[in-house]
């Protein structure tokens, strides 16, 4: 069996009194994520590095009010965020119906009333009042992702898209996508230096 990696010590720096919902979402996700298919089976020996620490760092980023997180899947980040954050109110928004399961067990067994679970395609979904931010992690391109995200957020809300090291150069390509939906300021911030051994980046940008 492969081994689970072991919690870093800046995790407790990062999820502060919230570590041990934090720490039950981990070992659920270790318990299940591969047999039900929500990650592969190479990432336990890097799952809270690569994965909850990951996302976990996006934190600081998000308002108090409304958030939406496209493509939750194994709920990364939407869940580690709905717990590093209980003053946000969360959508998370999947399509596939075993992930929504997988969604709704963990909220409810972890007790975040700051979050609703809804199966719809992201540019099928209607809501009935926009995000103030919507988030996503390795879901597609950027230039696929904008059509995806922006329409659900409020004029001056803020996309946070969870991106690699090739952001700048997904930002370039594009152009055309980001002057379409009105999407403006897009920037690459890095995120965990001197905290995590691999950072984050995300492409933050203004909806107008």
């Amino acid at each position: 069996m492969t081994e689970v990696e072991d919690e870093p010590a800046v995790a407790a720096e990062l999820f502060g009194e919230r570590l041990d919902l934090a720490r039950r979402f981990a070992g659920a996700l270790a318990q299940h994520g591969e047999q039900r298919g929500l990650i592969g089976p190479l990432e336990l020996p890097r799952l809270w590095s690569r994965h909850i620490l990951n996302c976990a760092v996006v934190a600081p980023l998000l308002r108090p009010g409304r958030v939406g997180d496209v493509g939750s899947g194994a709920g990364l980040p939407g869940i580690v965020l709905a717990i590093a954050r209980p003053d946000v109110a969360f959508t998370l928004i999947e399509p596939m119906e075993r992930r929504v399961i997988w969604l709704e067990e963990e909220v409810s067994a972890l007790g975040l009333d700051n979050v609703v679970v809804t199966r719809a395609r992201a540019e099928e979904l209607q809501l009935e009042h926009p995000l103030d931010q919507v988030t996503a992690r390795a879901v597609s391109a950027l230039r696929k992702l904008i059509p995806l995200t922006a329409p659900l957020v409020r004029a001056g809300g803020e996309l946070v898209l969870m991106k690699g090291a090739n952001a700048q150069a997904e930002i370039d390509a594009a152009a055309k996508e980001l002057r379409k939906y009105r999407v403006s300021n897009a920037i690459v911030e890095t995120l965990g230096e001197g905290l995590l051994a691999e950072v984050t980046r995300v492409i933050r940008a203004t909806v107008n």
